[in-house]
This record gives C-alpha cells, structure tokens and sequence, in this order.
C-alpha cells in the first residue's frame, strides 16, 4: 500500500525521481506501472500493472455504450501508459499527462493506497487546503465511513 508525500522536481525531460518507499512496490511486477489521468483531480495516477488490469477488466464488463463509462475510458484508458521506472528511479511522465496535471518542475508524489498520485506541488497545497476548509463536512463523511 502506497502512502505518504515526497516533494521532488521533475527534469526538463519529464522525468521525476519516485521515492525508494513507493518505487519498490511499483518495481515488483515484470511489466511497468501504468500513467493515467485521475478522474476525480487534475493530477497523474500510476499503477501497478496488476491493480491497472483489473481497472480495465471492470470497465470493459460494464456498457459499451452507456455515456458516462465511455467518458471514464476516454479520459483514463485512452490515456494510460506504460512508464518503466529507469535504473536512477525515476519515471518520464508523458507531455500529455504532465499538461493533464499541469505538472511543470515542483511536484508533489502522493501515497493513496493503491495508486501512487503525481501532482502541481501548488495545485496540492491548495487541494489540502480546501479540505481542511471544509473540515466538517470531511469529518461527517469520514465518520459516515466509519473511520
């Protein structure tokens, strides 16, 4: 399970150092992690090949004609791609990906569980931000959830 928050700069090449603690796990498996758009901020998702399999697998069980799942393969499967970390641990993020998520050179690499997120280390700050704004209503939920 990925967690925590590295800050790191990403080259004029695109690429970005991945934290030992995080890039372990996405090095496991023989095939490379997978870069999409995350769905719900504007930021960069990466998976493991195998949680990236199985996201495709219930997407392609579900209507191929209902708008709504075509949107959400539109944006993350038309998007997605394999990204080999290199031998110095970092990763190219893709120029699209890294317009998707407005990524320029200060990023933010995010632990979420069972994906890793890259984002604007300002577009971050402002996310967290508007959550502890809205500290109530995220404590509702979070006790709605049982957590």
């Amino acid at each position: 399970m990925a967690r925590g928050r590295f800050a790191h700069n990403m080259d004029s090449k695109g690429r970005l150092a991945i934290p030992q603690a995080l890039r372990m796990e996405l090095q496991m498996q023989e095939k490379p992690p997978i870069l999409t758009s995350c769905i719900d901020a504007s930021a960069v998702g990466i998976y493991t090949q195998d949680r990236w399999v199985e996201i495709e697998q219930r997407l392609a069980n579900m209507s191929q004609v209902q708008p709504e799942v075509q949107k959400i393969r539109r944006l993350i499967v038309s998007g997605a791609e394999e990204c080999p970390i290199d031998a110095q641990g970092r990763i190219r993020v893709p120029q699209h990906l890294r317009d998707y998520a407005g990524l320029t050179k200060q990023c933010l690499i995010a632990g979420m569980g069972e994906r890793v997120e890259i984002w604007d280390r300002a577009r971050f700050d402002q996310e967290i931000a508007s959550i502890r704004e809205n500290g109530e209503d995220v404590s509702r939920i979070a006790a709605d959830l049982g957590l």
